[in-house]
């Protein structure tokens, strides 16, 4: 079985990600394994923190276990959508090793214009930047590989060129049925869905791409810039429309 790690931050396209993975007949999907003991271990009171928790549990070990060996059967792929900002710095990457990884990235101006929304506050580390530059060099020193990274809205203007970019340098064959999918929940669904995924649940595809208008103040264009320089590292590796 092959084992898909995508890597992002929050306020991308991740879930409807996830959905164009979960509509292959072939293909599991986990949403964001390691949110309960992410935030067992920080504190952070995110919405249903509680049933978070009490789901996923508070220890990150068990669930790495889990994403490296867990099977199932009549199954091909299995795709994990992570947050980079669950990767706690205590968390081993050993258990990464046998994963194909790949790498979802956003402009910072955008991600924390849309963070803003349902958080008041934000650092880089609260979107997961630096964890992903770390990430993306671990994997290329560790694993010898350098991972895809996706841009944002480079899949959401051409989603059939750069979906079967994405699978073909994952090394699995695309499926048509990436481009659309009913509408709705799914049991694969986080117990935080009912909090963050409305646009979603009423998705049957990628979405048009619609440029945003930039309404930070200063003081939020300060940690957007901050941001910057991380996005920039991994922009530099991104799989380009041709």
């Amino acid at each position: 079985m092959i084992r898909i790690a995508m890597w992002s931050g929050p306020r991308n396209i991740s879930t409807a990600m996830m959905r164009s993975w979960e509509n292959r007949k072939d293909t599991v999907v986990v949403d964001e394994p390691f949110y309960g003991p992410y935030l067992a271990t920080t504190g952070k009171k995110h919405a249903a923190w509680k049933e978070i928790i009490a789901d996923q549990g508070a220890d990150w070990q068990p669930v790495a276990k889990s994403l490296s060996e867990e099977e199932f059967e009549g199954v091909g792929i299995y795709y994990q959508k992570h947050m980079s900002h669950h990767l706690m710095p205590e968390i081993e990457l050993d258990f990464l090793a046998g994963m194909r990884h790949a790498f979802l990235i956003r402009h910072p101006n955008d991600v924390l214009s849309s963070y803003l929304r349902k958080h008041p506050r934000a650092t880089p580390e609260d979107l997961g930047y630096p964890q992903q530059v770390k990430l993306f060099n671990w994997i290329k020193n560790n694993m010898g590989v350098v991972a895809p990274v996706m841009e944002s809205k480079d899949i959401l203007m051409q989603p059939e060129v750069m979906m079967k970019k994405l699978c073909g340098l994952l090394g699995v064959p695309f499926d048509n049925n990436m481009l659309a999918w009913p509408k709705g929940y799914r049991d694969s669904d986080g117990v935080w869905a009912s909090h963050w995924y409305n646009r979603v649940i009423e998705s049957t595809g990628f979405s048009e791409y619609k440029p945003k208008e930039n309404t930070l103040t200063a003081e939020e264009q300060a940690i957007a810039d901050a941001c910057l320089p991380f996005y920039e590292q991994l922009a530099a590796y991104k799989v380009c429309v041709e």
